[in-house]
């Protein structure tokens, strides 16, 4: 590709096409008045037409630029909306090379040809796809105004309507295309379909005219589309080009020409171009779909669509993006970084992926195919009701998972297929797990801790084909129009018996009368077992299953796991802690509840509500392990917390049951000493370890209460939680931090060294879903070609290789003296007597940051604010004896820490640093997390009496 020198003529910035409005580009926010330029070429009406383009080779400064972007945005928009993807490729991307974009105005748009239609008329979908590709053959025949010809392959960018131009021109010209890229946009949608509410009133035949183009209605909602208010200064950008009736004539034709009846004009326009993506995703052409779910216009099932056309793209959900995306994410590195791992453009290498898990593992339902005429229990569930527990043994399981894997393929769920599971851990959830994963559906685990709204959020990110869900899910699933058919499963009252499609057990005996037929021997041979079930297995390769984080440092995000990945965790559990068939297990944390069966474990689900921790009492847990006589007990430190505090009401049976745990657990979130302590008084006989790890790989590490004891700083107060040494087939590395807290691109083993914490093991995800920029950002790979995942954690390593994890890179302190790690102060802080728990944080400018702390008290504070001064200095003397920590700037006090909903553990310190920065400026804003008054106690209150009952 040819040099692109700086126009030789000045910049047509004050030039204007015939007809288009006088719009001073250089006075636009974010606008390169050099990217300004008009271009004449043939329209589809007959006539020659002038064109309006923000092209970045006006600013390269004769740069060779990688390759080329044409960019074409929507209704009623302009080239303005891609003035950022404009400015990325001018800069370039980490590799230092520029990218040429071209950014048009559609004619009738913008600061385009304004000139009627010859004939009249408003411009059809097959005029905008014609006149964009004469546009192209011009631009590749090169122009007189200084700027080089376009040569080389395109990637193709558009948006909304403009989506579907661009992919009508990609359809068409696939051997000049590189990429296509599309934000929020639909290329299909079944004729006769509703239109999406936000469209309907702007085509009703009364309104029409009156919002698209005899007031500026349309125009200034689009502007408020983003998830986020647009400066002032930018919202009246995208209105310049619209301010008169004449200005507005192309948006109304544009909402006229929606394709939406059989009989439309541009529906036969609209089935080519789409007939022509699903040619592209055929011929395996790179694609990348960028997605805001808050669109009120082009929903969820237009990305679906869009997925099914193109099946290898990588997609990356922007969870609080609106309709105007590319003003909700920084889409030009992010466009940039995936044209570099595609490997596209000039010198482009790709990355490539992770070796998968070496040596051939017995899939998760080995254990149940194996033990089908084993009579003793499998599951124990047992009920808050004083009901006798539920006890299915491991003939009754294995017979049960086959029949409902059979009767989820009878009712048209295939391999592949999501099933979203929304049932408390016990025998149906259990059941439900591995019928799926024997079927060789993709089960999605959401689980209800994380809210109506993020529960929400991810059940429709995910986008499973079913829903199996207890009452209180199907109603969710109905009211907020999450996708897929229900099945509903244990007691179902007339509301849920009318939401559901079927039951559990309707599709139990669904599949049996099915599965009998092709069993050897016919009817007489009995229920099906997974042995003879007639469906095949699943490829160890495929995907099995998504698992949602706990939203404690974002929007929750899905893990896919592949089939042989879950056998390396359930093989990496089973080693590490001595579980099999001789184990007796008690899981009060949802993750190892899965696993038992798989385990080949008899596991036990105790008394309790599993979305709020703190509600596992010592005589429900007691009575668990009395159930199984367990000796391996799973618990998340919120709930071993509240076994503490309730261990008073047992009596002698229950004291003498937990006597006989001989493991105990706890995992999800740092576990303080004291409390192992604690829970070591009444688990006499028990080795206690607290496993690191996240929903990404778990266990990581190991580390016994022994160990941390041993290994306590003289003073009382670490530098950090110690979390173990690696377990068997993991690798632990540290990517080192630089002066202002950024991780590096290499892996260090050194000791002493603080860097974010890289994980190597066989039973970490496969990817995120649908986020390919998170993903791609997750990965390190190092000079020998082998991918780490990065945590997100900062840690250090010991000399003996032990890991000492010390906070998050997303909540470093960065001060004028240097950075400043958070736990190491908050477990300062928390050591001060009458501290409950603290949260350090940084406020101000990076680099300058006052290092702040937050603290929850014993008894609880009744309102937020500044600390008593005692407090004050005895935060501060403690902090001061850490090594290389700043002084203390302020401290705070609250009624409550805000933690995330799954562990009730883990503070979330950028909302409490947003909060602390607000009450330093002299705003006394209450916490937004409830921490600041009578909701809070209330709350707390409910919580603890939960406990108790």
């Amino acid at each position: 590709m040819r040099g692109a020198p700086s126009p030789a003529s000045p910049s047509p910035a004050a030039a204007a096409a015939p007809g288009a409005p006088a719009v001073d580009v250089a006075a636009l926010p974010g606008v390169d008045p050099r990217w300004s330029r008009l271009v004449a070429a043939p329209s589809a009406d007959g006539t020659r037409r002038t064109w309006h383009l923000l092209d970045g080779a006006g600013a390269l400064d004769g740069r060779e630029p990688a390759g080329t972007v044409l960019a074409v945005h929507g209704n009623p928009t302009w080239s303005y909306l891609w003035r950022d993807v404009v400015r990325a490729g001018v800069v370039g991307d980490a590799a230092g090379r520029p990218w040429r974009v071209l950014a048009v105005d559609q004619l009738g748009m913008g600061l385009s040809d304004r000139r009627p239609r010859a004939g009249g008329g408003p411009w059809r979908l097959a005029d905008r796809v014609a006149d964009l590709a004469a546009l192209v053959d011009v631009l590749r025949a090169g122009t007189d105004d200084g700027f080089p010809p376009v040569d080389g392959p395109l990637v193709a960018l558009g948006h909304d309507w403009g989506g579907v131009v661009v992919s009508g021109w990609a359809g068409e010209h696939p051997d000049e295309l590189a990429a296509l890229v599309l934000t929020n946009t639909a290329v299909h949608a079944p004729a006769g379909d509703a239109l999406p509410p936000a469209l309907q009133a702007v085509t009703a035949p009364g309104l029409h005219a009156l919002l698209t183009s005899r007031t500026d209605a349309f125009v200034r909602a689009a502007a408020a589309q983003p998830a986020r208010r647009l400066p002032d200064a930018v919202r009246a950008a995208y209105r310049a080009p619209y301010r008169s009736v004449a200005d507005r004539a192309a948006v109304e034709g544009f909402v006229a020409d929606i394709p939406w009846r059989a009989d439309d004009v541009s529906r036969p326009a609209l089935e080519r171009v789409s007939a022509g993506v699903s040619a592209l995703g055929a011929a395996d052409v790179p694609a990348l779909l960028v997605w805001g779910p808050r669109d009120p216009v082009f929903g969820e099932r237009y990305l679906r669509d869009l997925r099914g056309r193109l099946p290898g793209a990588d997609v990356h959900r922007v969870e609080d993006g609106g309709h105007l995306l590319p003003e909700d994410v920084d889409l030009g590195p992010l466009l940039l970084r995936w044209l570099a791992a595609r490997g596209l453009g000039a010198g482009g290498t790709p990355v490539v992926s992770g070796p998968a898990p070496a040596g051939v593992r017995a899939p998760l339902w080995a254990e149940l195919e194996a033990r089908t005429g084993d009579d003793s229990p499998a599951v124990v569930e047992l009920s808050a009701d004083g009901a006798a527990p539920r006890v299915v043994s491991w003939r009754e399981l294995g017979h049960r998972v086959a029949e409902v894997a059979v009767g989820l393929h009878e009712e048209g769920v295939r391999p592949g297929d999501r099933v979203s599971l929304l049932v408390p851990p016990g025998a149906d959830l259990t059941t439900c797990l591995y019928a799926c994963l024997r079927l060789g559906a993709v089960v999605v685990v959401a689980d209800q801790g994380l809210g109506v709204r993020g529960l929400g959020r991810a059940v429709r990110g995910a986008g499973p084909r079913h829903v199996v869900a207890v009452e209180r899910g199907l109603v969710a699933a109905a009211a907020l129009g999450w996708p897929g058919s229900r099945t509903g499963a244990g007691p179902l009252g007339p509301v849920g018996r009318r939401l559901a499609g079927t039951t559990l057990t309707g599709l139990a005996a669904r599949g049996r009368r099915s599965a009998l037929g092709g069993v050897e021997g016919g009817p007489a041979a009995g229920r099906p077992t997974l042995a003879t079930v007639r469906l095949p297995e699943p490829d160890p390769s495929a995907d099995a299953a998504v698992l949602f984080t706990s939203g404690s440092t974002g929007p929750a995000k899905g893990a896919v796991y592949t089939h042989e990945r879950l056998a390396a965790m359930r093989d990496a559990v089973a080693a590490a802690y001595d579980v099999d068939r001789r184990t007796a297990l008690v899981a009060a944390f949802a993750p190892f509840a899965l696993l038992g069966p798989a385990l080949g474990a008899v596991s036990a689900s105790p008394a309790m509500d599993v979305t709020a921790p703190r509600t596992l009492t010592a005589r429900a847990l007691a009575d668990a392990v009395a159930a199984v006589d367990a000796t391996v007990v799973f618990a998340s430190p919120a709930a071993l917390a509240n076994v503490v505090a309730t261990g008073g009401d047992l009596d002698a049976a229950g004291r003498e049951a937990l006597a006989g745990v001989r493991r105990l657990l706890s995992a999800g979130a740092p576990v303080p000493v004291a409390l192992l302590r604690d829970v070591a008084r009444l688990v006499p006989g028990a080795s206690l370890h607290t496993p690191y790890g996240m929903t990404e790989g778990l266990p990581m590490t190991d580390v016994r209460l022994e160990e941390l004891e041993a290994a306590a700083a003289p003073g009382g107060v670490d530098d950090g939680v110690l979390v173990g040494g690696p377990l068997a087939d993991v690798e632990v590395a540290l990517a080192p931090l630089d002066g202002e807290g950024t991780p590096s691109d290499r892996p260090v083993r050194d000791a002493g060294t603080t860097g974010e914490v890289l994980l190597r093991a066989p039973h970490t995800k496969a990817r995120y879903d649908q986020l390919w920029a998170t993903e791609h950002a997750s990965r390190l790979v190092d000079d020998e070609g082998r991918t780490w995942h990065r945590s997100g954690d900062v840690g250090v390593l010991e000399p003996d290789g032990r890991l000492r994890v010390r906070g998050r890179t997303a909540h470093l302190v960065r001060t004028a003296e240097g950075v400043v790690t958070p736990v190491g102060v908050e477990l300062a802080a928390a050591s001060v007597p009458g501290v409950a728990r603290a949260a350090a944080t940084g406020v101000g400018p990076a680099g300058t940051q006052a290092l702040v702390v937050v603290v929850e008290t014993v008894p609880p504070a009744r309102r937020a604010g500044g600390a008593a001064p005692d407090l004050v200095d005895a935060v501060r003397r403690s902090v001061a004896a850490l090594p290389e920590h700043p002084a203390v700037a302020a401290v705070l006090v609250v009624p409550g820490l805000p933690t995330d909903v799954r562990h009730d553990s883990k503070v979330d310190r950028t909302l409490v640093g947003a909060w602390a920065a607000e009450r330093l400026a002299g705003r006394p804003v209450p916490p937004p997390w409830g921490g600041g008054g009578l909701p809070a106690r209330l709350g707390r209150a409910r919580r603890a009496l939960r406990g108790r009952r």
